[in-house]
């Protein structure tokens, strides 16, 4: 029992402990991928369904803090994806899961910064991965199933096996990359609005609900998503002058 109990307690250490910064040339190398991922257009129609994901997230998870009843989640083939909760159909409730979609990727982002920041390298991988658990349970089609695990896998096995540089680097390109990937889809969805393409998108759902301008919530989405980028930029930048050299993290 006490070996059990020591073991847990180390895994516990291991998981919050902090991690020494990576060096200023990495965190800028995988802000720059990063970038070039969203830019990019076939690889931006990869990468987007992590978007997806947080977004539909962040719809499930409000969803379950406001007292409504989670049906269920699917995520599509064309990085699209519907969130399904019942409750009143109205109300601070619905309001609030609407507006989380597009609030959820910034946020999320910029809450890993400030993992990052505090050299919680580990602690926030095994909390995306946490999510994933969580969300995967909430999914209802194959391709939803296939893109979670698919995700949560690459970052279990970059937390189990890859060194401290490998680690380091893709916690910070994670972060990065939802800092600056979650306004692309503000855009995209400002571009489908003004064609009359998208007529029961978050922001009309939210105009609806609350009689306030379908693009006033797309700024407030666009507003967001920006200040989170600028705070978590100013989170994930190290000293320059700290060392090159990362020790091995301890392995599980």
């Amino acid at each position: 029992m006490d070996v059990e109990t020591v073991s847990i307690s180390e895994l516990w250490d291991r998981v919050t402990g902090t991690q020494p910064d990576p060096p200023w040339w990495l965190v800028v190398l995988v802000g720059v991928v990063a970038l070039g991922a969203v830019l990019h257009g076939p690889t931006w129609r990869v990468a987007r369904n992590t978007v997806t994901i947080a977004h539909e997230g962040g719809h499930a998870l409000v969803a379950l803090v406001t007292g409504r009843k989670l049906d269920g989640i699917k995520l599509h083939s064309d990085t699209s994806g519907v969130t399904v909760s019942r409750g009143k159909p109205h109300g601070p409730g619905m309001v609030f899961t609407a507006l989380a979609g597009y609030l959820a990727p910034p946020l999320l982002g910029l809450l890993f910064a400030a993992l990052l920041a505090g050299g919680r390298i580990t602690l926030m991988l095994w909390f995306a991965l946490a999510l994933l658990a969580g969300m995967l349970v909430m999914i209802r089609n194959a391709y939803g199933a296939l893109s979670v695990l698919a995700t949560g896998a690459v970052v279990f096995l970059v937390s189990w096996l890859g060194d401290a540089k490998v680690q380091a680097g893709f916690a910070y390109l994670a972060a990065w990359f939802l800092l600056i990937a979650a306004t692309r889809p503000v855009i995209e969805l400002q571009r489908m609005r003004a064609r009359h393409m998208a007529p029961s998108s978050d922001a009309d759902q939210l105009a609806h609900l609350t009689g306030v301008p379908g693009l006033a919530w797309v700024g407030l989405f666009a507003s967001v998503a920006l200040l989170s980028l600028v705070a978590g930029a100013a989170l994930l930048f190290p000293d320059a002058a700290s060392s090159a050299h990362i020790p091995e993290p301890p392995r599980f």
